[in-house]
């Protein structure tokens, strides 16, 4: 069996024909994944609900009872008892993992018990991997120490995989509310303006930029319902800047504790605000721009300059050629 495997992998055809099917499959799957993705929005918006009942549920309990009751989704059964029986979260757990989960969208106790799993097996199955490929399918042609030192550092990189994702995340999400504050910021000021309350212009913000930025219309609810239920309005802004780890952001919630604390008017604020976050926006993209030049400079050298030669000299090469 392993024979026939190993022939069909170094027959060239089978191998073309192989990757034609997998080229094929992934277009195929890539134009049917809009229309397989459903409603994102309502659905992420729903989750959103669900939590500020949870919010709402633990800040009753805790208002009630001393101790302290959180209440988050459990993660499976399997899943608490290997982390249990293994100890996970005090050999391969991080300390920022768990406020690096938050900023990726991954609340609970639930997505934290996952992604130490993932830690654990990741690895093994990249080191695993490895080996089968180094000393059954090809050796590479080198010793076995080198091919083992090829195999642990595929180890390390199966490690490192489920941080990396979650980096790509936070990036992501990061870049979603970066473009979509200053206009939400906008929207609250007009919100404030017109006689709002600060927690039903949050909620107003939240449902209008929702087509915008799904995650920032999330963070906004979380706001929204943590200054409705928290004792200390202070720690829901607070939240909202370490949940998303912008500077625009984390600058608005320190001027609305600011506001909130010494009564200064929010509207001033918020106007304020909203202008140095579409000046920092402004600045991003000139930033961007100015930096595209340099860039596009390899590549001009690589594969236009040289093209442009045969046009110019080309004729004049085939001449000469064809006189001598």
């Amino acid at each position: 069996m392993i024979g026939l495997v190993i022939e069909k992998l170094h027959d060239r055809d089978f191998m073309i024909q192989l990757l034609i099917a997998i080229a094929v499959t992934a277009t195929i799957i890539t134009l049917a994944m809009p229309m397989l993705a459903g409603d994102s929005l309502g659905r992420r918006m729903k989750a959103v609900s669900v939590e500020r009942s949870r919010i709402r549920e633990r800040e009753r309990a805790r208002m009630t009872a001393d101790s302290r009751v959180m209440v988050r989704n459990t993660p499976k059964a399997w899943v608490l008892q290997l982390v249990d029986k293994l100890q996970l979260a005090k050999h391969i757990g991080q300390e920022d993992a768990r406020g690096k989960l938050i900023q990726a969208g991954y609340r609970g106790q639930g997505p934290y018990m996952v992604f130490l799993v993932f830690r654990l097996f990741v690895p093994i199955i990249a080191f695993l991997g490895a080996l089968l490929y180094l000393f059954v399918v090809n050796d590479m042609k080198q010793p076995a120490i080198v091919r083992l030192l090829i195999a642990l550092f595929a180890a390390y990189v199966g490690m490192q995989l489920p941080m990396l994702f979650l980096k790509n995340k936070i990036d992501k999400r990061k870049l979603s509310i970066r473009r979509a504050f200053p206009d939400s910021l906008d929207l609250l000021l007009i919100c404030v303006e017109s006689g709002m309350s600060i927690e039903v212009a949050f909620k107003r913000v939240s449902q209008e930029v929702g087509t915008q930025s799904i995650p920032l219309a999330e963070e906004l609810t979380l706001t929204t319902a943590e200054l409705s239920y928290l004792q200390d309005r202070r720690l829901a802004y607070e939240n909202l800047a370490k949940r998303t780890d912008l500077e625009g952001v984390r600058s608005v919630c320190m001027a609305l504790i600011q506001a909130e604390r010494y009564g200064t008017p929010l509207a001033n604020t918020l106007r304020v605000m909203a202008q140095e976050n579409r000046d920092m926006r402004m600045a991003e993209a000139e930033k961007k721009a100015a930096g595209l030049p340099p860039k596009l400079t390899v590549p001009m050298i690589v594969f236009f300059l040289p093209c442009l030669f045969i046009v110019i000299m080309g004729p004049a090469a085939i001449r000469f050629w064809a006189h001598n």
